[in-house]
């Protein structure tokens, strides 16, 4: 079962965070595709000679793809507002498991106990498009345990 870790990954604590995080769902059986890590790497020797607007093609093309592949889509919402880029990835593992009924888990990990507007910790919009949202890592890996085990029935796996 993949999952495709979206979220912030621009800053040192950012990259430990999601790295930590990925080791741990790793030692429980899932394979997670973490762009950090997995994806498209700007100073490979594969990509050298590109321009800028070729990498970025690139980097998005690989990502989506993953992201298409995936069982799972989680999110870490952490920030003071959540990631433009993963906000997009959200839509599109939406798109593809609304629209084209494609069973797909969009799960969000929200520790950061800042708000982003009184009353309301999330844009709705963001707050819809996922079937949860859990406030810690132990909780996470109970509701990703939890719907593999369910997709084993549905697939008669178990």
């Amino acid at each position: 079962m993949l999952i495709y870790f979206g979220g912030p990954l621009f800053n040192e604590a950012e990259r430990a965070f999601n790295a930590q995080l990925a080791a741990k769902l790793e030692e429980r059986g899932f394979a997670v595709f973490l762009p950090q890590r997995d994806g498209f790497e700007i100073d490979s020797p594969k990509y050298q000679g590109m321009s800028m607007m070729e990498k970025q093609e690139a980097i998005f093309n690989l990502d989506r793809d993953k992201l298409l592949e995936a069982d799972i889509f989680l999110f870490v919402l952490d920030g003071r507002v959540p990631d433009e880029g993963a906000c997009v990835e959200l839509g599109i593992a939406y798109a593809q498991s609304y629209l084209l009924g494609r069973p797909k888990y969009l799960v969000g990990l929200l520790t950061d106990f800042r708000i982003f507007s009184p009353g309301m910790e999330l844009n709705a919009i963001i707050f819809g498009a996922l079937d949860s949202i859990v406030d810690d890592q132990d909780h996470l890996i109970e509701e990703l345990e939890g719907w593999r085990s369910s997709q084993q029935v549905i697939s008669g796996r178990l």
